[in-house]
């Protein structure tokens, strides 16, 4: 809950910055700016410590065949949302460096499947597992039904996001 009660509307004056926009979005598109900031500074230490020559842009490559597994590259790009030309950059990236491997479609002789290759797993399981702990040593003092409701919250965002 926000400090100003459940179910409250504040409206910013029409002489404020808010200019008639609620006082509870300009908050969240501050967190949410924070947030996003930190998100991307904390994204490219971390893909750093999977291989110093890789983007920030990749970890959520690597997050993505590691959870769902074999997939086509635009099935990636459209995940994230990238045009297929920036994914097949990325993804040429990811290989050259050993991390990605590509294996033809079985269902479609045209198309390829790109994977975590053994070595890609390893290191990106480390690294995820160290951010796992970062988490759990920074939302210490949460309950754990709060971290879960942010979760659940995210995840809401995160699929209305997707539906654009």
């Amino acid at each position: 809950m926000h400090e100003g009660g459940k179910g409250e509307g504040h409206r910013a004056g029409s002489g404020g910055s808010g200019s008639g926009v609620d006082q509870e979005f300009l908050a969240l598109e501050r967190e949410l700016t924070v947030l996003l900031r930190r998100a991307r500074a904390s994204s490219g230490e971390m893909v750093r410590e999977v291989h110093p020559d890789l983007e920030s842009s990749a970890y959520g490559l690597l997050v993505r065949l590691e959870e769902r597994g074999r997939q086509r590259a635009t099935e990636l790009a459209a995940y994230i949302g990238v045009g297929k030309a920036t994914m097949s950059r990325q993804l040429r990236a990811l290989e050259e460096l050993g991390l990605v491997a590509r294996e033809p479609d079985p269902a479609d002789g045209r198309a390829w499947l790109v994977h975590l290759t053994e070595v890609g797993r390893e290191r990106f399981g480390r690294v995820r597992d160290a951010r796992r702990a970062r988490y759990v040593r920074e939302l210490a003092s949460w309950d754990r039904d709060e971290v879960a409701e942010l979760a659940r919250l995210l995840h809401r965002l995160n699929r209305g996001v997707e539906r654009g």
